[in-house]
């Protein structure tokens, strides 16, 4: 990655993550703040689910490139290499479920 695609990267981050906490942050006289009146809350959910998203999968695609890399190394692996991708597999599908459940809880709070 080149070092313009990378500062652009970081702006982005920076602009996503910035924007709705100022909203957040700020406070409204009826109780509700002013995050949930224009719609920051939904908007923070739906950039929390789709990073947790684009994790997992990034995980699940390193372990099955290294799978495939390894087994071609040695294929008489293939089996304890299978099994082993599978748990390291559902261990990053977990995570990725618990970050959701995070997500879901204080959307409801």
């Amino acid at each position: 990655m080149n070092k313009f695609a990378r500062i652009a990267m970081l702006f982005v981050v920076l602009f996503i993550t910035l924007v709705p906490a100022a909203a957040l942050f700020a406070a409204e006289g009826d109780g509700q703040s002013v995050a949930a009146s224009y719609g920051f809350d939904k908007f923070g959910f739906g950039v929390s689910v789709g990073l947790i998203a684009i994790g997992a999968g990034i995980g699940i695609g390193m372990i099955g490139r290294a799978t495939i890399e390894s087994s071609a190394r040695q294929p008489e692996m293939r089996g304890n290499l299978t099994t082993i991708m599978f748990i390291a597999a559902a261990l990053v599908e977990g995570v990725a479920l618990f970050g959701l459940v995070i997500c879901i809880l204080a959307l409801y709070q």
